[in-house]
């Protein structure tokens, strides 16, 4: 044994002493960790930082260096005179951790997940997910009040943002493989997967809750949404947490990854219509990038397919789509000047599938009937509880529950214990609020009353629903009236939008496709040559109703007034009209008209066929 050790430590034929592989120390990279910038001075140094000085000159004679280091091969040393088939090897090896990120259990730690299985993420992923700002997301409801409708919807934003930054780096890095001439770059990896981590670190209690309720209500004035509280969030987690030396240490640079991160997770950030090219994190030729963790195109994306997976497990709803055969037949192609991620032919069912999936999720989950209501009563006990909820965020300056969002050090400090803490407080002044919590502890919530839709989409604003409000109080019905009297105060109507994710546009309108025939070229598949049972129509707005009472013969009375307003608007026939207001709903003839609700120009064309 002691000869073997010394045998390893002695001078190899070259007179170069050395240790075992697994002991070797580590040597600093060249500043610039993309070898595809480098020049002949950079691949030298890197030569040898790993211990392959030897060859310095032989790179330099044949010019090799740059981008060129990515398609060398073995008889390519071969012809500039590297003979040795263990130097080839060794070469090889160390030029191939150039578009590799380093894995073994040695750096990269690994999460059991309940979805993906075991995920291994780079240590600097790792030091992102022990911060305070990442571990808040533990105590965030990824479906906010959902989980007071579905008991399986326990689930939160933390386990999601991991899963989205793993299914982010399992692309970049499939694309790597099957297409090397793309030359993604350790650096570009680790900010796409870092981007899928971080893309959710802005949202509030009760995830879209927040930013789609509570603000709009509390600072009607502003237009915010949580996707400029992560990027807010990011700079923060960074800042705070001295993570900037570790990301230099990793190989990113700073001035430009920082940039290129927030741009993955809410698009460009200087929204100049004048350029071509509106991106500055990455250049064009990297535009397919931009389609991982949030893709503006047609939305399909990381984050998509980690919540489809992880919801429809939790929610115990099947889930059509499978974002594992979207991994193996993701690839880029040029369209029209733009290298896009675009999938085989074959595939656009499974899309298909992903958006039925997404559709089934709204109805039955994300838009719940009860569940809606529960986030409505949630806002208006947040709304009462607005100014005396405080929270101290940076310089000792105390926020609000609205005015946090203008502070990150104030923010980090908002999660889904808010509820908790309005319900326990001791304040007077939280009394009302903590009654509306107490209700829906209890059970004791807003009445359903109906739903409804309009002839054609509307765009509607606070006003209009207040104005709707206060005429569901005055729609008195033309017969069977009870002797109930209704202020607007007794009615919540909530809009509901459902959508493929785009308002009516068809997102696979906007995919990609390619052939086995021809992988390079992408074509367009319209939905006429997929299926006939594919959906004509792609968004659906529905308008529902909600009485605050808890009283029966009020309920009833109030069911009868949705049925008249639903008549004075010319809106459709509620589902259980007939049996709620069956003196009613006669008055409309084109209720009772099957042919009612048919589009105008369809009908025509119906009549005129049966005519001939």
């Amino acid at each position: 044994m002691a000869s073997r050790k010394r045998a390893l430590a002695s001078a190899d034929s070259r007179g170069n002493t050395s240790q075992t592989p697994e002991k070797r120390a580590s040597v600093d990279r060249p500043p610039d960790s993309d070898f595809s910038h480098w020049g002949i001075e950079e691949t030298c140094q890197y030569l040898q930082g790993e211990r392959l000085g030897e060859w310095q000159s032989v790179f330099r004679e044949h010019k090799v260096y740059g981008v060129a280091l990515r398609y060398l091969k073995e008889e390519d040393l071969e012809k500039m005179g590297i003979k040795p088939l263990g130097d080839k090897l060794r070469l090889l090896h160390s030029l191939g951790k150039l578009w590799h990120i380093e894995e073994g259990p040695q750096t990269n730690k690994v999460f059991n997940d309940p979805i993906h299985g075991h995920m291994e993420l780079h240590p600097l992923l790792v030091k992102v997910i022990d911060t305070p700002q990442f571990q808040r997301l533990r105590n965030i409801k990824q479906l906010g009040a959902t989980y007071f409708v579905f008991p399986g919807a326990s689930h939160n934003r933390f386990e999601h943002s991991i899963g989205v930054g793993y299914l982010a780096g399992q692309l970049v890095k499939a694309l790597n493989e099957r297409q090397p001439e793309l030359l993604i770059s350790q650096r570009d990896i680790l900010c796409v997967q870092l981007a899928g981590l971080c893309h959710d670190l802005g949202h509030g209690p009760f995830s879209h809750m927040f930013d789609a309720k509570f603000i709009p209500k509390a600072r009607p004035k502003i237009a915010w949404k949580h996707e400029k509280a992560s990027l807010d969030m990011f700079d923060y987690l960074v800042e705070k947490n001295n993570l900037k030396p570790l990301m230099e240490q990793h190989g990113l640079f700073l001035a430009e990854d920082l940039i290129f991160i927030k741009e993955l997770i809410a698009g460009p950030l200087d929204k100049d219509e004048d350029l071509k090219w509106t991106y500055r994190g990455r250049s064009k030729d990297k535009s397919f990038l931009y389609e991982i963790v949030a893709n503006k195109r047609n939305g399909i994306d990381m984050d998509k397919w980690d919540y489809f997976a992880r919801d429809c497990h939790n929610l115990g709803i099947q889930n059509n789509s499978d974002y594992r055969r979207y991994l193996k037949f993701a690839r880029v192609c040029e369209v029209d000047g733009q290298k896009l991620i675009c999938t085989r032919d074959k595939e656009v069912g499974n899309l298909y599938d992903m958006f039925y999936t997404r559709n089934c999720l709204h109805k039955r989950a994300y838009q719940h009937r009860v569940g809606n209501i529960i986030e409505t009563m949630i806002t208006e006990a947040f709304l009462k509880a607005d100014k005396h909820i405080q929270v101290q965020g940076s310089g000792g300056k105390m926020f609000t529950l609205s005015t946090a969002i203008d502070d990150m050090e104030a923010y980090t400090k908002l999660t889904d214990y808010v509820f908790e803490q309005i319900l326990h407080s001791s304040n007077t002044e939280l009394a009302e609020a903590q009654q509306i919590l107490q209700n829906i502890l209890l059970r004791r919530l807003y009445k359903y009353v109906g739903q409804t839709q309009p002839k054609k989409s509307l765009k509607v604003t606070q006003e209009m629903l207040h104005s709707w409000e206060a005429d569901l109080a005055k729609s008195v019905p033309q017969t069977g009236a009870l002797d109930v009297t209704f202020v607007p105060e007794d009615f919540v109507v909530s809009v509901i939008h459902m959508d493929y994710g785009m308002k009516k546009e068809n997102p696979i309108d906007n995919m990609r496709f390619y052939c086995k025939t021809d992988p390079t070229k992408a074509v367009q598949i319209h939905k006429h040559q997929v299926s006939k049972f594919l959906p004509t129509h792609f968004s659906e707005q529905l308008i529902r109703v909600y009485y605050k009472k808890m009283d029966d013969e009020g309920l009833v009375a109030a069911r009868k007034h949705f049925v008249q307003w639903c008549i004075n608007k010319n809106f459709t026939k509620p589902q259980d009209g007939d049996v709620i207001a069956p003196e009613l709903t006669p008055l409309k003839q084109s209720w009772h008209d099957r042919k009612g609700d048919t589009d105008g120009e369809e009908l025509a064309c119906k009549m005129a066929l049966f005519q001939d």
